[in-house]
């Protein structure tokens, strides 16, 4: 058997990686390589079947740790074999010591007068979840509303209902397994003869052979295709949320269900109100004569305009506050506040009448008129003498 590449190369991870760099690593590496994305590119296909054997190793505590330390013969005992005899011809029984070499172990992997169970690749396999992003108005976020999305995704072959065979024909059964999907592997090893059980290499494990693709899905059985879907999108979600929409991803293998759609929200800014959390903010401005002798006003609110009476000798930065005039909360009930910050907008560009009559209204003016003038003074006069 040629010599094999390190798992830990194949995956471009060091030894000691933690599990989230080895998933991360895997899942750039698979998607590099992946069949659907390279087809026909058998090179590709070599590498990504390299790729999920150095995974399927890796992600599994004790398979890593078997591993680091026999290497490709712990965890795969034809490794470096010649074949060995048939099953039975050393001369020992390892029905009993095999549950003892199992226990050094921790099984999977080695057996003895048995066989390893692999799992079933014809067995129901779930889709893909799939992954897209939806740019939303702040006031389409807040109320909620109805959109239209494209999908990318894997959907069933029409042409061969899946099956990956072309039209008219249909998959043979291997010839190397005799279509159990699974080969005996017999080893000679210091302790007797070693066998296990394989997913067959000529099938992949599947039991059949398809002789004649599919050449829409290239006998893939699937087709990547888009679908447009229109979507509820729920009211007072928040900028980087996701919501799902179930069942409408990848399909599923084998009769599998199908994944979901992930949609991730992009809110974009509003000129008048501003989010936090499920509150709203907006700055009103006022005149200083509303300011200071008080006057009913109009404020935005999501929900339209409202009245408010703003009172007299109102300050600059006063805040005040519209009960359940914010965001709904998603999924439940109730809804956040409004919050309303008031601006002093003092007045440019005066005629001359206006700046006479405003110097007439200030002489008229004293401490009483102004609390904080008056106490800024006070203070002064405190440090000065």
């Amino acid at each position: 058997m040629p010599d094999k590449r390190d798992y830990y190369e194949v995956l471009g991870v060091s030894k000691g990686c933690s599990e989230d760099e080895l998933k991360k690593a895997y899942r750039q590496m698979a998607k590099k390589y992946h069949p659907d994305l390279n087809p026909g590119d058998k090179e590709a296909e070599a590498r990504f079947k390299e790729i999920n054997e150095a995974y399927e190793v890796l992600s599994d505590p004790q398979k890593r740790s078997r591993y680091d330390q026999f290497g490709h013969a712990g965890v795969d005992p034809s490794y470096g074999g010649g074949g060995g005899a048939a099953y039975g011809t050393g001369g020992f029984d390892f029905g009993d010591i095999g549950d003892i070499f199992d226990s050094f172990f921790g099984g999977g992997g080695f057996g003895f007068g048995g066989s390893t169970r692999a799992r079933d690749p014809n067995a129901p396999i779930r889709g893909n979840n799939v992954s897209i992003s939806l740019a939303l108005s702040f006031m389409e976020a807040a109320k909620g509303c109805k959109k239209e999305v494209n999908v990318p995704h894997l959907e069933q072959c029409s042409s061969c209902s899946g099956t990956g065979a072309k039209a008219g024909s249909h998959a043979e059964t291997c010839s190397e397994c005799g279509g159990s999907g699974q080969v005996r592997v017999s080893q000679r090893t210091p302790l007797g003869v070693i066998q296990t059980v394989k997913p067959c290499s000529k099938c992949s494990g599947k039991g059949k052979i398809i002789t004649q693709p599919c050449p829409d899905c290239r006998g893939l059985g699937r087709v990547r295709r888009q679908k447009k879907l229109e979507v509820s999108v729920p009211a007072g979600i928040d900028d980087g949320q996701t919501f799902v929409l179930r069942g409408q991803g990848d399909s599923g293998l084998n009769g599998g269900p199908a994944g979901d759609v992930n949609i991730t929200v992009s809110v974009r800014p509003d000129p008048l109100f501003e989010r936090d959390g499920f509150d709203v903010w907006c700055d009103i401005p006022l005149t200083f004569a509303q300011a200071a002798l008080g006057d009913e006003i109009t404020v935005p609110t999501i929900d339209g305009k409202v009245s408010y009476n703003v009172p007299d000798g109102t300050q600059p930065g006063t805040v005040f506050r519209l009960r359940n005039k914010g965001i709904q909360y998603v999924g439940g009930r109730g809804r956040g506040d409004q919050y309303v910050r008031v601006n002093i907008e003092v007045p440019k560009n005066m005629t001359g009448k206006q700046k006479d009559a405003l110097r007439d209204f200030e002489k008229l003016m004293n401490d009483r008129n102004y609390e904080k003038r008056k106490g800024f003074f006070d203070k002064l006069k405190d440090i000065m003498s």
